[in-house]
């Protein structure tokens, strides 16, 4: 434990404590614990074959620049209206940031192929759950997509396919629709996340619907993401959470899981923390969910969980910061079962603390080859000059040309309302959502047939 601590200060010259945020200090309990558990079952752990380990330059240091001086004039607005300076974002779109709900798309393809609706209820409540994690200590704020912009991603390791287009600009709204490549699974939704800025911290509330639909089963599941806040954002060190409650409800067998995101609360103690219950169509509690959207999420016997609450409850302030507190959490977690989880290798760590805190997924979004770059559409987010300078790391060429593609999707906007023509969205189509009702944007088909004719020219 001491040697790890040691470490990460020498790798990343911070004070770190046994009271920092995150994955990489715990007890060594719960590492040997953890390690058993990904030593003894090979579906846990998923190491596919990267190839990007870092990026061209690393991140800069916002150290010197006062967001203060930006948003003191935009207290309770919405911040997607704000210009904000290249220095506060990082080197990806908001279209590319979706992606990464695919990171843990084994936990997908886990979920089809289970026989048991209560364990597929549990692995697609973990990937919903993992969706979020890429988001701890990204400070960094994706660019705003343009319109028209689109992204895909083939990781045929990972056994899935995925596009998206940012198919309105006021407001902004995103859709994407992935797939399996053996057709096990389809994963859509369009996101219009709502920013806004507090004094002290910037709330960004991701509405819109998520689906996911297991073919295999006729079964589709929908849910909604929790709300993320960034703290300290005027002064201190910056840190995220997430809270809020988040249903799952699978539409064929009425099963449904209820999370609860927690919020911070006054001594951090609920940090990270997500907890809830799979229900059946009688609402009878089936098993409880336990973990942090950072690192974890577990299952449990409802009934052990139950009594595990209130005894917490029963714990004096004192024992709550002493041994008590450890022990409690060593005897729930020896009769915890592991659906998702995982600890990071000092390397993939030191990566994290130099690259924008990406994960070694996000380190591979905006890579680009000469093979990519002939089949792409004109539209991709990799070809956005403006993130391609970000991230080799010339801040005043990704600042002018950031500039310049505001300015000309500004100008576009004017040309057409001048002469009437309706902005043309090419791989989706407004509707609703088919399990649900609600509005939402759904994949017209077509992208994979690489006919990119007539793209509109928006960098």
């Amino acid at each position: 434990h001491i040697v790890a601590l040691n470490l990460m200060r020498a790798a990343t010259g911070s004070q770190w404590s046994e009271s920092k945020r995150g994955t990489f200090i715990v007890y060594t309990s719960k590492i040997l614990f953890n390690l058993h558990i990904f030593l003894n079952d090979g579906n846990v752990f998923h190491c596919p074959c990267w190839n990007r380990s870092a990026l061209p330059a690393a991140m800069f240091s916002r150290s010197n620049v006062s967001m203060w001086s930006v948003l003191k004039k935009c207290i309770g607005m919405e911040l997607s209206k704000i210009t904000m300076p290249v220095i506060f974002n990082e080197p990806l779109s908001f279209l590319q940031r979706l992606t990464e709900y695919m990171e843990h798309t084994y936990l997908i393809h886990k979920a089809s192929t289970s026989q048991d609706s209560i364990h597929r209820m549990k692995c697609v409540a973990a990937f919903a759950v993992s969706a979020v994690a890429s988001q701890w200590e990204r400070t960094g704020k994706p660019f705003n997509p343009l319109l028209g912009e689109t992204y895909e991603l083939l990781r045929e390791d990972l056994g899935f396919r995925w596009v998206s287009e940012q198919v309105s600009h006021h407001p902004p709204v995103s859709a994407f629709h992935a797939e399996g490549i053996k057709s096990d699974f389809r994963f859509h939704g369009s996101i219009y996340p709502k920013l806004k800025f507090w004094g002290k911290s910037v709330e960004a509330e991701p509405r819109g619907i998520i689906t996911l639909e297991l073919p295999l089963h006729n079964e589709a599941y929908t849910w909604t993401n929790p709300t993320c806040c960034v703290h300290n954002i005027i002064m201190g060190q910056l840190w995220i959470e997430q809270y809020g409650n988040v249903e799952i409800i699978n539409h064929k067998t009425g099963e449904r899981c209820c999370l609860t995101f927690k919020p911070c609360g006054i001594f951090g103690k609920e940090l990270h923390k997500v907890e809830g219950y799979i229900l059946d169509k009688s609402k009878r509690k089936i098993c409880a969910l336990y973990g942090k959207w950072t690192e974890c999420l577990y299952s449990v016997d409802p009934a052990i969980f139950d009594a595990h609450r209130k005894s917490d409850t029963k714990l004096s302030e004192k024992d709550r910061k002493g041994s008590t507190q450890v022990t409690a959490e060593i005897m729930i977690t020896n009769i915890l079962h592991l659906i998702w989880g995982g600890i990071l290798s000092l390397n993939v760590f030191l990566s994290f603390c130099q690259f924008y805190a990406f994960t070694t997924f996000a380190l591979q979004l905006n890579a680009l080859d000469a093979e990519m770059e002939r089949i792409l559409p004109q539209t991709d987010c990799r070809l956005r000059p403006d993130i391609r300078a970000l991230e080799n790391g010339d801040i005043d060429l990704a600042s002018a040309e950031k500039t310049r593609l505001e300015e000309k999707q500004r100008t576009a906007l004017k040309n057409r309302s001048k002469s009437d023509e309706e902005w043309k969205i090419r791989w989706f189509h407004q509707g609703p959502n088919p399990y649900t009702g609600a509005p939402d944007w759904l994949y017209t088909g077509g992208y994979w047939n690489r006919n990119y004719s007539h793209l509109p020219d928006i960098y």
